[in-house]
């Protein structure tokens, strides 16, 4: 992108720091409405014809890209795939053990590939997976969607949940739900010093109201 005495073309399409279109200027002229509002002048189309420049405060511009740009990498995340495998006959409590894991997974902002696995005779009934898979994506719709539909892979079938939070979305809610139980937990350290405080100073008051009573007693009885 090329600045001020870098502009090296006979005219260019000058565009105002508001954006308001000024018109086709010889570049003497237009470096010095730069040079009068005390901005530069910047290239922003070098291959119209003539070339397009604005007037703008570069180093500003330049700021706000390198900002724009940190904030981009910042939210870009590598897809994480997890995988869970199940088998089409599983018990009731292993079931719910790995709907725990896609929860957790999902939550994170994670995609997750369900693998059902057939053995022997399993494999001559995959409706059993499929309804296995069926079911899993239900109970965890509120957090995740079918992104794969369940197909057939072999001896496997597999299915892809996709979440419904980006990870920089769950990222965001774990910090959150971390800063509100450390608030809890200084509240609640708070409130038992302030307990303590309040029974220290009763105990110390304890012997000077035993020594007034002390003193109210008749020594002639």
């Amino acid at each position: 992108m090329r600045v001020n005495d870098r502009i090296r073309v006979p005219e260019v399409r000058l565009v105002g720091p508001n954006g308001e279109q000024v018109g086709i200027v010889r570049i003497d002229d237009a470096l010095r409405l730069a040079q009068e509002a005390d901005l530069d002048l910047v290239e922003v189309a070098p291959t119209a014809r003539p070339p397009v420049c604005k007037l703008m405060d570069y180093g500003k511009f330049k700021y706000e890209n390198a900002q724009k740009a940190r904030e981009t990498r910042r939210n870009q995340t590598n897809t994480i795939i997890k995988e869970m495998k199940l088998r089409p006959k599983i018990d009731a409590h292993d079931y719910e053990t790995k709907k725990g894991h896609v929860v957790r997974f999902l939550k994170a902002g994670d995609k997750v590939k369900i693998t059902i696995m057939f053995r022997g005779r399993e494999q001559h009934r995959p409706e059993l997976g499929f309804r296995l898979l069926q079911r899993l994506a239900g109970d965890v719709e509120d957090l995740g969607f079918v992104e794969s539909s369940p197909k057939q892979d072999g001896r496997n079938m597999i299915m892809v949940l996709g979440p419904h939070k980006k990870k920089s979305e769950a990222r965001a809610d774990v910090r959150a739900e971390r800063d509100r139980k450390a608030a809890a937990r200084d509240a609640d350290r708070a409130l038992e010093q302030a307990e303590r405080t309040t029974r220290s100073d009763a105990a110390k008051d304890e012997p000077k109201r035993e020594r007034r009573r002390s003193e109210n007693v008749d020594l002639d009885m």
